[in-house]
């Protein structure tokens, strides 16, 4: 199997002038190893690990020398035969498989209390280590989160960074959000799910990076369980289509994104999105599905990302169950 191996690749666009790193055809499974959201935060996966600090650290700071913060590392492009522009990327994720230790914390200036005088410690840089432990495989895909001698929960590990290039625009991995993907934090981009993404160039140019080990909606701080990570992928290419967004099937439920600003520009773009899959591919009406949203509890609306930095858009999502997939009206 394919295997692109950490620290061999490490870019902070999706930028389609990159030389392709990997090349796969439909149906063929590959891995990725990718770096945590500030490459390398945690030094090595010891019982004593190296910690870097927010602040008065050289790695930090080396990292702040550009603008945007070389913050995101993904790891790409992977150029996927008989994929075109016009064309979907259908990605689905075989396995997520977080490293030993992950961190969550605060970055001064960033996050919506990064001023605030009410909580002062919560504009203080920090790092915060949690430790991640096998689960009943074996392995972190399903482990634990140690975020204290007190406090443990369920790794719930997605792939934050997702993303084709562009047709002719080169985006941050940061910053980059788009129908084609990018850093949406979106944590239905998991194990056993299958991911929609536009393709406007030819291979796709598919990069990955930004796992977390789990998140909170909202992702308040702009950062989640931030971690090394071990993905595995299989793509799949949907011929002659176009989305409005990124899409996400799951075993029993569907989910549209929305990327905007404000929140509820998202949740609106959502629901169109929503409301354009059910038509298309489901064959119910547009009256059908907008009364449904309003009247069936099983309609769902998830809140992945609400980070207040820079540039960055919220990220919404409407999700329907499967077994209401049918014309009503």
């Amino acid at each position: 199997m394919q295997n692109v191996k950490r620290g061999t690749v490490t870019r902070y666009a999706f930028d389609y002038h990159d030389p392709v790193v990997l090349e796969v055809a439909p149906g063929e499974s590959f891995q990725v190893e990718t770096d945590d959201a500030l490459t390398g935060m945690i030094e090595d996966d010891s019982d004593t690990p190296t910690v870097h600090r927010m602040v008065n650290d050289p790695h930090m700071t080396k990292l702040l020398a550009a603008w945007p913060p070389n913050f995101n590392p993904v790891v790409g492009p992977i150029y996927v035969k008989g994929c075109a522009a016009g064309d979907v990327l259908a990605v689905h994720i075989d396995f997520v498989e977080p490293w030993r230790y992950g961190f969550t914390g605060i970055i001064p200036g960033v996050g919506p209390l990064h001023d605030s005088r009410k909580w002062a410690d919560c504009a203080e840089g920090h790092v915060q280590v949690i430790e991640h432990l096998p689960g009943p495989s074996g392995t972190t895909r399903d482990g634990k989160g140690r975020y204290s001698d007190k406090l443990t929960w369920d790794l719930q590990p997605f792939i934050g960074t997702l993303a084709t290039c562009a047709e002719r625009e080169v985006h941050t991995s940061l910053l980059g959000q788009g129908p084609f993907g990018g850093n949406i934090d979106c944590r239905d981009i998991s194990a056993g799910h299958t991911v929609y993404l536009n393709s406007y160039r030819e291979g796709a140019l598919l990069y990955v990076g930004d796992v977390h080990a789990g998140q909170g909606d909202t992702e308040f701080t702009a950062l989640a369980d931030e971690t090394r990570a071990n993905v595995q992928l299989t793509c799949h290419v949907i011929k002659n289509k176009r989305l409005p967004c990124v899409r996400i099937d799951k075993p029993d439920s569907i989910v549209a994104v929305g990327i905007n600003l404000p929140l509820e520009h998202a949740v609106y773009d959502a629901c169109d999105n929503m409301m354009e899959w059910l038509r298309d591919d489901y064959g119910i009406s547009g009256k059908d599905s907008y009364l449904r949203m309003s009247a069936d509890p099983a309609f769902r609306v998830r809140v992945y990302q609400m980070v207040r930095a820079m540039t960055a858009r919220h990220v919404a999502g409407a999700e329907y169950p499967k077994d209401r997939l049918f014309p009503a009206l």
